[in-house]
């Protein structure tokens, strides 16, 4: 890329006020508007940020990120975002940017901050792709316990309307090669992700824009989220993203990555590192607690989120070092 390129980019990412559509989520008298702002990563491809932090009425859950492509035939979408309300937002801004039809939302995984806007799209006419192990999720207690939960947390924004979506296209991955598929003359690549951060993570690279849509599979100077995770498979995925060389990463939650060897280097490090701890402490019939207060953690106690995430990620690691120990299926 000449360094032109790299301005450019840099600087459509950095200027969310001159790349912007803000757009006004319906809300109650009392409730301020929320502007949602598409940022361009191209003359085609764009990205919606969500706030740091947990789902709450204060973000009214605009936590994750989404993006879309614009083709000549069509959008294709990533991700639904956490509400329907926001769904409806991200749908009026795609409008003011393009005349064209939403006709795919690939979806990146079945967790809540992802899909609960679907239904959106669906009512717009949209096909609904996503891996065909995302059905556990939606057949499992969890699902709706989680629902119950946003349902009360995050009233009105969730509430007894909201729905729960399956694909209208579930997809296998019989081996590790993307599914290529084109609309408008650009062309798309899905890329598995294995069972890494959720059952059935998927991954949508836009070749000719050089631009990955990555979900909860990459993090931008902070940890990932291992809990329920599989960091043998997640390293695979990794793998994946490099073999990609994508320009750009947008990750599930954070800005866009224009650093893409760095920041895979932090997330490979830090699984890696886990899995080398925990896996000996495993061996060593080490319990969870002493093993977690013999490990010197300085290398990733400054990342942020490593207070709230990192006991989890390492007791997740345990268990799952335990299982393939003892030679049984990855939790």
């Amino acid at each position: 890329m000449t360094s032109f390129g790299r301005f450019f980019l840099a600087s459509v990412i950095g200027c969310a006020l001159t790349l912007s559509v803000p757009v006004q989520v319906a809300a109650g008298p009392a409730e301020p508007a929320l502007a949602l702002a598409p940022r361009a990563l191209s003359s085609t491809v764009w990205y919606f940020e969500g706030v740091a932090g947990m789902a709450s009425p204060a973000n009214r859950g605009f936590t994750s990120n989404a993006g879309f492509v614009v083709t000549p035939e069509g959008v294709v979408v990533f991700d639904a975002l956490g509400t329907p309300a926001l769904a409806e937002a991200m749908l009026a801004a795609i409008r003011k940017i393009t005349p064209q039809p939403v006709r795919y939302v690939i979806l990146s995984h079945y967790h809540a901050d992802h899909f609960y806007g679907l239904q959106v799209f669906k009512a717009a006419g949209a096909t609904i792709w996503a891996r065909r192990e995302g059905r556990q999720y939606l057949a499992s207690d969890l699902a709706r316990e989680r629902l119950a939960q946003r349902r009360r947390d995050l009233s009105p924004w969730v509430n007894d309307q909201t729905q729960l979506l399956p694909a209208d296209r579930w997809l296998d991955f019989p081996t590790a090669q993307p599914i290529r598929f084109a609309l408008g003359g650009t062309r798309f690549e899905l890329i598995s992700g294995g069972n890494s951060h959720a059952p059935g993570d998927l991954m949508l690279l836009v070749p000719d824009q050089g631009v990955l849509f990555a979900g909860d599979l990459f993090f931008t100077g902070r940890l990932p989220f291992v809990v329920d995770g599989n960091t043998r498979e997640w390293l695979a995925a990794l793998s994946r993203i490099e073999h990609s060389a994508p320009r750009i990463v947008v990750p599930g939650h954070g800005s866009a990555s224009l650093h893409v060897s760095e920041d895979l280097k932090v997330t490979r490090a830090y699984l890696e590192f886990l899995r080398a701890q925990l896996g000996a402490a495993v061996e060593n019939l080490q319990s969870f607690d002493e093993a977690y207060a013999g490990i010197d953690w300085s290398e990733f106690a400054g990342l942020p989120t490593f207070d709230v995430a990192n006991r989890r990620n390492a007791y997740s690691v345990y268990l799952e070092m335990q299982a393939e120990l003892l030679g049984g299926a990855p939790h």
